[in-house]
């Protein structure tokens, strides 16, 4: 299995970069099969990243929206 313990560490950006090159990698072909399936669980791995950081996120908005009279509320956020 990878060592994912760096990936705790990097911002959603350096995580979506990897995982992008490693979704390349893994459509070429070229890798050997113990090389892909490391590399499929790391990206699984950023995956989840990605996914928590995103959802930090949608909750920082839902926090941040201000109402008629200036006063902060919490509305849902919407993404689409």
């Amino acid at each position: 299995m990878p060592d994912t313990a760096d990936i705790a560490a990097m911002s959603f950006e350096q995580a979506l970069a990897e995982l992008e090159k490693i979704v390349g990698a893994l459509e070429s072909g070229q890798a050997p099969l113990e090389a892909s399936i490391e590399m499929y669980e790391r990206g699984a791995a950023l995956k989840a990243h990605c996914e928590k950081r995103l959802e930090a996120a949608r909750l920082r908005v839902e926090k941040i929206v201000v109402g008629p009279q200036g006063v902060t509320g919490a509305e849902p956020a919407e993404f689409t």
